[in-house]
């Protein structure tokens, strides 16, 4: 585990994470994520983005509730987190990454999803996400999967991106 974040261009942001195992020892990870979120001043980070292969992220949404009333303060570790539904409503949002910096685009997702997930105590959470909090977790859950938002791009703009992504690539084999 590193406490930067991994750039776009590492194969470790395209591994599969592995289920975290009720008694593994989870708030070094956590607290890690935070800190680093923090430092980084973003609003999700997925343990795959430290180079943690567990199925694990966090959010933050302080960051954009501080400006806007409609958006709860959210600050909550997801453990073994699932997707059990998504409504019918997409709506389109400018979203970007800590892995993929200065790169922000418009990404189509479900208004409204209902998930399962484990606390930091490991007991079982359900609910329905709406709105900005939907979308964070969409995004990061994605993460544990391997899939970055721009692979939900259209061809065209994932073409029109390549230089951009190819530049994010050649500075993170040089900062090895």
């Amino acid at each position: 585990m590193t406490l930067n974040i991994i750039k776009y261009g590492s194969p470790i942001l395209r591994a599969k994470s592995l289920e975290v195992k009720e008694g593994y020892p989870i708030d070094k990870d956590i607290e890690s994520l935070f800190n680093i979120l923090e430092k980084s001043e973003g609003v999700g980070l997925s343990g795959v983005q430290i180079g943690n292969l567990k199925r694990l992220f966090i959010i933050d949404t302080k960051r954009i509730a501080e400006d806007n009333p409609q958006v709860r303060n959210i600050k909550k570790a997801y453990i073994n987190p699932l997707i059990i539904a998504t409504g019918d409503e997409l709506t389109w949002f400018d979203e970007g990454c800590l892995s993929i910096p200065q790169i922000y685009e418009e990404i189509e997702r479900p208004e409204k999803i209902s998930v399962k997930y484990q606390n930091t105590l490991f007991q079982t959470v359900e609910e329905d996400l709406i709105g900005i909090e939907a979308r964070i977790f969409q995004h990061e859950y994605d993460h544990l999967d391997g899939i970055l938002f721009i692979d939900r791009l259209s061809p065209l703009r994932k073409v029109l991106l390549a230089g951009k992504l190819r530049k994010i690539k050649t500075m993170n084999r040089r900062n090895r």
